[in-house]
């Protein structure tokens, strides 16, 4: 099994809680999950990633990048997604929206 640099304590340390959707679940739930097409997927190989393995989903697939605010009520309150992972959703935005419900 290959291990990210997370998991093997290669990386710096960070003062925050970082969640794993290991498998790709909670992406899935959201719909926001996308199949790598088998061209992308050799690039990924040339770079000696093998996602179904570090997602531990057993398929060639990856999230869109999302941010969703969810109350504690369970309700999205906000959710920004893009199918173009170059474009991402800006911090300044959310933090804004956080400070706009208090």
């Amino acid at each position: 099994m290959q291990r990210s640099a997370r998991e093997t304590g290669n990386e710096p340390p960070v003062t925050f809680e970082v969640l794993r959707d290991e498998g790709n679940v909670t992406a899935r739930r959201y719909g926001i999950v996308h199949a790598l097409p088998p061209d992308l997927q050799e690039v990924y190989r040339g770079f000696g990633l093998d996602l179904p393995v570090i997602n531990g989903a057993g398929d060639w697939t990856l999230p869109m990048p999302a941010r969703f605010v969810i109350d504690a009520g369970g309700i999205v309150r906000m959710a920004e997604a893009d199918p173009d992972y170059t474009r991402r959703p800006e911090p300044a935005r959310t933090v804004e929206f956080l400070r706009s419900l208090t």
